[in-house]
């Protein structure tokens, strides 16, 4: 039986070339097949009682489509030639199509632009649907792909969700032979209870100590698990997400979960993953917990 891949999503943009080579990269990591993977959908203008099924301009359309895909594998096989790299055009909405690829996948992989001034808009758009809704890691590339040569920083909340990213992040930073810089953010008037999505009144020891505990605690299994991995704690007061976009100008990778500590229930990606998404320096990778998936 063959091993999942790593799916990434392409549109024919330099970006998606970018996301691509990531994905090669991460495959290559993991020592899996990548798996390309480009959406079509028909143009409407073909959709009307009596049409005929392909019209000629839907010829020419998928043609592009298809040398889309041929172009990204070939750039996958050039940046990591041991590789197994495949393609496939899927007929359906890139969102649809996305988030059904990662049933099947152990990390999708996407740009977080794409080519245009409004196809921008819809491929962010896209990014944020798939770290939602997605069924396995979704990692989103910043524009001109991986960042720099450091360390894997993980965004720990102590929420029993972020667990799948401090999982991840560990086993990222082993297989990147990087060090691994865990990151609790607290506020000196609340602290979050493990297993609440609620605050409660400020602790005994001051929030300084429950932010030590909250990273030793989330941290103490993976620790035994990767002893290898290097690992620089850091508990600090302020804004989660502005303390996070600084960091990740260092970072290699940011690992954060979807929603953690004070999400709203029915939200599926929380507004700092939001934030890391459309600002961080680095790629970024969002980590959903068994409770969070559909």
């Amino acid at each position: 039986m063959e091993t999942a891949p790593v799916v990434v999503g392409v549109d024919g943009s330099a970006a998606g070339l970018d996301a691509v080579a990531v994905a090669a990269r991460e495959a290559k990591l993991r020592g899996c097949p990548l798996r390309v993977v480009h959406a079509f959908l028909w143009p409407a203008f073909g959709a009307y009682p009596g049409a005929p099924a392909m019209l000629p301009g839907d010829t020419a359309l998928r043609k592009e489509a298809e040398k889309a895909v041929e172009d990204a594998v070939a750039h996958a096989r050039s940046a990591e030639p041991r590789v197994k790299a495949h393609g496939a055009v899927v007929t359906g909405e890139a969102m649809e199509v996305l988030v059904r690829e990662t049933k099947t996948a152990q990390l999708a992989v996407v740009a977080g632009r794409g080519l245009s001034a409004f196809t921008r808009l819809l491929v962010g758009s896209t990014a944020v649907h798939l770290s939602a809704y997605g069924h396995c890691p979704v990692l989103v590339v910043r524009a001109g792909g991986a960042g720099p040569r450091g360390p894997v920083l993980l965004a720990v909340d102590g929420s029993p969700a972020g667990a799948a990213a401090v999982e991840f992040a560990f086993a990222e930073a082993a297989r990147r032979r990087a060090g691994l810089v865990a990151l609790h953010v607290w506020s000196a008037w609340t602290r979050y209870s493990p297993g609440r999505d609620e605050p409660a009144g400020p602790t005994a020891d001051g929030p300084a100590a429950e932010g030590d505990r909250v990273l030793a605690e989330a941290l103490a299994g993976a620790e035994k698990s990767y002893p290898d991995v290097r690992v620089e704690r850091t508990a600090v007061e302020g804004s989660a997400r502005e303390l996070l976009i600084e960091a990740s100008k260092d970072a290699g990778l940011l690992v954060t979960g979807a929603r953690g500590h004070g999400g709203f229930a029915g939200l599926l990606l929380g507004s700092v993953s939001q934030a890391l998404l459309q600002h961080a320096h680095c790629p970024v990778a969002v980590v959903r917990g068994a409770g969070e998936r559909s």
